[in-house]
């Protein structure tokens, strides 16, 4: 007898702001039970100690998570000098002190240095793989943890306020992959002291704006079909991706697995045939999204079909 599948077929977003001192996975399990959904996932892990958006996708909305996860992100970052942690964060153990406080003139002048395409190494407590392993448990282990620099892109980074000698607090934002608590460890390096993060806090993530956000507790406290009428649509992640109108005909060929022609897709839709041909598209039938998919010479073969 076929395992009957647990709980109710939702797809959509959720932009959810997360509290201090809960994990992303907490969050998505509590927001997944009060709707009672089969599948959830999150964009971007969140820290315990960092509060802010956290985007829930559910069900077929799970199939975009990685074009969340490779989009832009914004922070609001305190930095605290004259200490660094074991964590880089305000979690972990005192390693150094330092009596050194910069001042603002001396901040703004190196923040150049830190934006653009830099190299930047991992925090020790971290969820990248060392000999198959994860740094944080080999952390955790006291073993040995050496983590290789590695390109990342901040596309921003702005001194906000300084609150008083030992704070500093900036703007982020940056792309895929970079740690706001190695940036703040190397930003209180380069300025001849040491530091960590003593807050964080995302304020975008992708598409999913601060404003946007539903506090946790608000939430839980909401009556699911409450909750619902606030889901956003699967297309919401995708709104980067070029987009090509399809007819009923195309939509049901892509829908299927099957190609349809490139040519007479390009004629109806605002995209050239040059942009169409760079990396992934999004097939849209009216204002649904059909599937994810690719031009492989004169067709468009899909790669994610959303079943909706």
């Amino acid at each position: 007898m076929a395992r009957r599948r647990r709980g109710k077929i939702i797809s959509g977003w959720l932009a959810v702001d997360k509290p201090l001192e809960i994990t992303s996975s907490t969050v998505v399990n509590q927001v997944r039970r009060l709707l009672d959904a089969a599948k959830a996932g999150h964009g971007g892990t969140l820290d315990p100690l960092a509060t802010g958006v956290l985007p829930i996708a559910f069900g077929e909305a799970t199939k975009t998570v990685a074009y969340v996860m490779d989009g832009s992100k914004s922070y609001r970052v305190t930095l605290k000098f004259g200490e660094s942690r074991s964590t880089d964060d305000a979690e972990g153990d005192v390693t150094a002190t330092s009596d050194h406080r910069p001042t603002r003139d001396e901040i703004e002048a190196v923040l150049g240095e830190f934006i653009g395409e830099i190299q930047q190494v991992p925090p020790k407590f971290s969820a990248i793989k060392v000999n198959g392993k994860r740094a944080y448990d080999l952390a955790r282990r006291d073993e040995d943890v050496v983590l290789k620099a590695r390109p990342i892109l901040i596309k921003d980074l702005r001194l906000v306020d300084m609150p008083d000698r030992d704070h500093a607090v900036f703007d982020v934002m940056s792309g895929k992959g970079a740690y706001m608590r190695s940036l703040a460890r190397d930003i209180a390096l380069r300025l001849g002291t040491v530091g960590h993060i003593a807050a964080l806090r995302r304020t975008s993530a992708g598409p999913f704006a601060e404003g946007d956000s539903i506090p946790l507790q608000e939430l839980l406290e909401m009556d699911p079909e409450a909750v619902m009428e606030k889901l956003l649509p699967v297309e919401t992640a995708l709104d980067d991706i070029p987009a090509l109108a399809l007819t009923e005909v195309e939509a049901q060929r892509l829908a299927s697995g099957q190609p349809v022609g490139l040519l007479p897709v390009v004629k109806r839709s605002e995209l050239g045939t040059s942009v169409a041909r760079d990396g992934i598209v999004c097939a849209m039938l009216n204002d649904r999204a059909v599937a994810l998919a690719e031009i492989h010479g004169g067709e468009i073969r899909p790669v994610r079909v959303f079943n909706l």
